[in-house]
């Protein structure tokens, strides 16, 4: 019996792999977990001998409930139309959006783009179809959670208005 190899016509390629990091204030405690988040993201993509780093897209001060004014969520968006990376790393859903239409949205586009976007605190991939529900879930828990951080902040301005302290 004579065994010969089939080479395979799959290109076996390294992944490109980027990731998103957000912070919603220029406060010096929230500077610090930004900086943190972007050093991480970098090693830990440059680490994998399999993969090839793209970047970290990332957006200080800047509110997760709007994707308009996020420069770096823009531009991970614009790289993957253009076929730029395979894979996004993200903190966590609340990180990457917390307006539950955007979360969807977005993820339903990367994903319809072949770009797996890959939640860390949750450990979810929009790649796992049985994921969805849970994802859809957490978003909106995300989107709550800034509603009410809003509604608590106008409320002690207020109070604190009312007492005349600035």
């Amino acid at each position: 019996m004579i065994i010969r190899r089939i080479e395979s016509r799959i290109e076996q390629r390294r992944k490109r792999v980027g990731a998103y990091a957000r912070v919603s204030t220029d406060k010096a405690e929230q500077e610090e977990s930004f900086e943190t988040q972007c050093r991480y993201y970098e090693t830990f993509i440059r680490n994998n001998p399999q993969w090839d780093y793209v970047r970290v897209y990332a957006d200080t001060g800047k509110s997760g409930t709007s994707v308009n004014k996020r420069v770096g969520f823009q531009q991970m968006l614009e790289d993957a139309r253009k076929g730029k990376v395979d894979i996004i790393y993200c903190k966590s859903i609340s990180r990457f959006a917390r307006n539950v239409a955007d979360a969807q949205r977005y993820a339903r586009e990367l994903k319809g783009l072949g770009v797996e976007v890959r939640f860390e605190r949750e450990v979810l991939s929009t790649f796992d179809s049985s994921a969805d529900i849970i994802f859809n879930i957490l978003a909106a828990v995300a989107q709550e959670e800034s509603r009410s951080i809003s509604e608590n902040t106008k409320w002690a301005y207020q109070k604190n208005a009312e007492k005349g302290i600035r």
